[in-house]
């Protein structure tokens, strides 16, 4: 259930203030996850560039999570398909994912993200056509066809991590999702400040904000990023490609996939069911709105600190501490449906999610090399969004058949198969570094 918008005198105010800062912002974040290290200059800037490039796609996506429903439900002439726009946001990403990444292993990641963002910007547009048409089939095409631009940004964090060394991918991917951290503060508020841009018609400049945000990161990709050039040194190393089977069939790759793809899952299936379980537990829609917006800013603000952690501590011990966090989260809404409890619950969520998805992504870096990129990630990828869009589509039927209890006892089975392909890949490692050192 998206939440309701503020009222539009409040929120011009908040919004406005929102956007002025939100491109400073996220310079910041990025500019303090980098750091000082080794790594080429270049490839620092472009893990800022890129980092924008994510603030702007989450914004949209954080409008078309705060509206959509809202929109679909005035649109639809069946009510029961009010979901169904926002839905196929999550079906086109997975559907389109595996093209963009053998698309952009042609064309180069430059010319693909560019692609994405004016598809994206592309379907802002379809979408205040539809609105002002009042079509709801086409709103459905609008929103699907963002649905093409997340999954050519979910390339961001990739394509941050391939143009650094080992050491350097937790720290490139943590970059890239601090523009999550404004985007999940900004977006809502942004989506209610601009609502009333094309009045009297109502929503149609918040979509069409969705079409400025994509046109906003085809001028940033076009002047500020460039693809990385290959290394010498992976020039020299990279050797003959494997077979997908020989790839996926790797320890290493077994426990990155299961942390993206299950964390994704369990946290979209808890996210989709929990506005309305606080609604069926008694509190307003207002609450539910701000659990998710708090969610959400959990899900991104330790981006800027997970790579510290990793490199402290290590990639495992914090994809454990994930994992735990997020089994915690089914643990507190199982305790209580008061107010705290949803929000520690979801908090909880947020981070473990970052430090699983965090941790998954630097796994999958290392799992291929140069020359399998394209079909190690799209599997990857595609498996990810397959998941997160079961997660999302399923949450609501077992909601209503079998209530919040059900819900929440349902993600540890999928959390404990995550902990135990980690836990493989950890013995995995500890007898290849034995017999390294025999």
């Amino acid at each position: 259930m998206p939440p309701s918008p503020a009222s539009s005198a409040s929120a011009s105010s908040t919004g406005a203030t929102s956007a002025s800062v939100a491109s400073s912002g996220v310079a910041s974040f990025a500019a303090s996850q980098t750091g000082s290290d080794d790594s080429d200059p270049h490839d620092r800037r472009a893990a800022r560039v890129l980092a924008v490039c994510q603030a702007l796609y989450t914004s949209s996506v954080s409008i078309d999570l705060t509206l959509t429903g809202l929109v679909g439900y005035t649109l639809a002439d069946d009510k029961a398909l009010a979901t169904l726009p926002f839905s196929l946001i999550t079906v086109a990403a997975a559907l389109t994912t595996i093209f963009a990444s053998f698309l952009m292993a042609r064309i180069g990641r430059r010319a693909g993200f560019m692609l994405g963002a004016g598809v994206g910007a592309l379907g802002g547009a379809i979408s205040v056509w539809a609105i002002f048409h009042h079509s709801f089939w086409a709103f459905c095409a609008g929103t699907a066809t963002v649905g093409v631009f997340q999954a050519f940004a979910q390339y961001y964090r990739l394509a941050a991590a391939d143009a650094v060394g080992i050491e350097g991918k937790s720290r490139a991917i943590s970059t890239v999702l601090t523009g999550g951290v404004v985007a999940a503060v900004c977006g809502p508020l942004l989506a209610a400040w601009s609502k009333d841009w094309l009045a009297p018609v109502a929503f149609a400049g918040s979509y069409a904000l969705v079409t400025g945000f994509g046109l906003v990161s085809i001028v940033m990709l076009a002047l500020l990023y460039r693809d990385a050039a290959p290394s010498v040194h992976a020039a020299v190393t990279d050797r003959k490609a494997r077979p997908l089977g020989e790839i996926v069939r790797q320890p290493i790759f077994a426990a990155a996939l299961a942390n993206n793809a299950l964390g994704y899952a369990v946290m979209m299936f808890v996210m989709t069911a929990t506005p309305i379980a606080a609604v069926a537990c008694g509190h307003t829609i207002g609450d539910g709105a701000a659990i998710i917006q708090w969610h959400l800013v959990g899900m991104f603000a330790p981006s800027l600190f997970s790579a510290r952690l990793i490199r402290r501590f290590g990639v495992l011990p914090v994809i454990g501490v994930g994992i735990a966090l997020s089994a915690l989260c089914g643990v507190l809404a199982l305790r209580s449906t008061d107010l705290p409890h949803f929000y520690a619950a979801l908090a909880c969520l947020g981070v473990g999610w970052n430090f699983m998805f965090v941790g998954g992504s630097t796994l999958l870096a290392q799992s291929y090399r140069p020359s399998e990129r394209a079909k190690t990630q799209a599997t990857s990828e595609f498996t990810t969004f397959a998941f997160s869009a079961l997660g999302s589509l399923f949450a609501g039927q077992l909601l209503a058949r079998f209530g919040w209890t059900t819900i929440n006892a349902a993600i540890f089975p999928p959390l404990g198969i995550a902990a135990l392909a980690t836990l493989g890949y950890a013995w995995w490692s500890k007898r290849q570094s034995a017999e390294v050192m025999s």
